[in-house]
């Protein structure tokens, strides 16, 4: 089934000057101008060849031409001079834009795979050229039925014959040619690129047409005697942005040395508007800032005032401040650099002599109680006597007034790294002749977590012997030989069973003590 849809529209008024333009182009019209015409074209069973659907008028506008369902029908176009435009000269050509009759012709052939939709043609027109439209059946296998007479079988006309009696439409092989091959190809893909080069694809699969109105796939060497359509092209939507330089460089953030300066790099589209960076390609970004030397500075001792506290309370102490060698921008002063006298960093003070002053007094801190995560160390905090220039240990009690300095303090030297953890030693399973204790080893990380860093080689033992002693069998005090050749008992070896353990409980018993002395050596 074909949908022919066509508008004749007049050619759009050029210069309305702000009138509204009607659905037939005219300023300030009512539409009475134009006509739309539409119609459908339905025959189920078509021969071989060209079948002409309908004539397009010069001047018509907004044509649509559209197979309501996919066929194997093909639609085809030719100029009133029989040019061939679309499909024409039993070849099909692939979808895409064809120019005739002064405007220009969008032919569309979904893929087949991934569509339902049927063909269509479409163009804007005006049409200045006649145009023919029609639908194509390359090749087709069908019975004709006709009313002939039964004995010479020369035909008749139909009412000779009866309706009822006439069979139904069905197909059998009455071609032994079978039909071409031709490449279906389908609609182009988006371009990849947004902006710039990039490409666009397609699927192009050989079919042949079957005996059942249908098409089925075969090998691409089916179609060799076609041109193999392009299944990959190249595209460009649109320039992509471009980085711009709007403004010179700064000068040099540091009058002498090494410093930097910058300029102003912006990301503009096509239209020359600023637009974000990642617009543009940021491998090709130009800097906006570099490095800017600018010779060499002259150095000077730089010291910071003298602290206002003493180091000591009373008597002698010193105070002290910072020095550094820094870069100076003014260029008056001396050029020699920093040199290797260096200012004072510290100078005597003496706030008056001491008369019975008792003050805290710490030694150094010492080494830390872990080689690696967390420990502590101490110190010794000891309260001191000042009398006279001379120094006294005194009793803690004395300078309980003053707040008394920290005698241990956290330390931490580097991280343990992964260690091996135990827990105690289970009970012995026995408590002689040979038992075994286990207990439970892990790897934990420094935090305690689960960890796999632990050398294989230093795993402690989840499990030992203990207990390897013999046991020793207590003799029971009513323990006693009933007779008097025990001796054979025990060279008979009888004692394995319980009556002569009985019998000759001394003597039984005593074997077994033996024994067990000889396991144990």
């Amino acid at each position: 089934s074909i949908l022919t849809f066509l508008q004749l529209l007049i050619l759009h008024a050029i210069g309305c000057e702000g009138q509204q333009v009607d659905i037939c182009g005219v300023c300030a019209g009512d539409g009475s101008s134009c006509e739309v015409v539409s119609g459908t074209f339905s025959r189920s069973i078509l021969s071989m060849g060209y079948h002409r659907i309908l004539e397009i008028p010069i001047g018509a506008q907004e044509l649509k031409i559209q197979e309501t369902v996919k066929s194997r029908n093909y639609l085809a176009i030719r100029t009133s001079t029989g040019e061939s435009v679309i499909n024409g000269n039993w070849v099909i050509d692939r979808p895409g834009i064809f120019y005739a009759a002064g405007t220009t012709l969008t032919y569309r052939r979904p893929n087949e795979i991934r569509s339902k939709t049927g063909e269509s043609i479409t163009a804007p027109g005006p049409t200045q050229q006649e145009l023919h439209i029609y639908v194509s059946r390359l090749c087709r296998r069908h019975v004709v039925f006709g009313c002939v007479e039964q004995l010479t079988l020369t035909p008749a006309p139909a009412d000779f014959c009866e309706p009822t009696q006439l069979p139904g439409p069905r197909e059998e092989h009455c071609h032994t040619q079978p039909c071409p091959a031709f490449w279906d190809v389908g609609e182009w893909s988006e371009c990849s690129k947004t902006c710039g080069p990039g490409f666009q694809n397609r699927q192009v699969l050989c079919r042949r047409p079957l005996g059942n109105q249908s098409t089925g796939v075969v090998g691409p060497e089916q179609c060799g005697h076609l041109e193999s359509p392009e299944t990959i092209v190249s595209c460009q939507l649109k320039i992509c942005s471009e980085w711009q330089i709007r403004s010179e460089w700064t000068s040099c953030s540091v009058p002498c040395g090494v410093g930097q300066r910058t300029r102003e790099v912006l990301c503009v589209d096509n239209l020359g508007d600023v637009v974000m960076d990642e617009e543009c390609n940021m491998k090709l970004r130009p800097p906006d800032v570099e490095n800017c030397d600018m010779g060499p500075c002259a150095r000077s001792w730089f010291f910071s005032p003298w602290s206002e506290r003493c180091s000591a309370d009373c008597g002698e102490g010193r105070r002290s401040r910072s020095v550094v060698c820094l870069t100076n921008y003014i260029s008056s002063l001396p050029l020699d650099g920093c040199g290797d006298e260096v200012p004072d960093e510290s100078s005597l003070c003496d706030i008056g002599p001491c008369h019975h002053k008792f003050e805290w007094y710490t030694g150094q801190w010492g080494q830390c109680s872990a080689e690696c995560g967390n420990g502590t160390q101490t110190r010794s905090v000891v309260c001191m006597l000042h009398s006279d220039g001379h120094l006294d240990v005194a009793s803690p009690s004395n300078c309980s007034h003053l707040p008394r300095p920290t005698s241990t303090q956290p330390c931490f030297l580097k991280r343990c790294g992964a260690t091996w953890y135990v827990t105690e030693w289970s009970a012995c399973s026995r408590s002689c002749d040979g038992g075994y204790r286990v207990r439970e080893v892990r790897c934990l990380a420094d935090d305690k977590t689960i960890s796999i860093g632990c050398d294989p080689t230093l795993v402690p033992k989840e499990r030992e012997e203990c207990n390897m002693q013999a046991c020793i069998p207590e003799i029971d005090e009513n323990c006693r030989d009933m007779y008097y050749n025990c001796n054979v008992v025990v060279q008979a070896r009888l004692c394995v069973y319980s009556y002569y353990r009985r019998a000759c409980c001394v003597s039984c018993t005593r074997v077994s003590r033996r024994e067990s002395q000889l396991r144990r050596r």
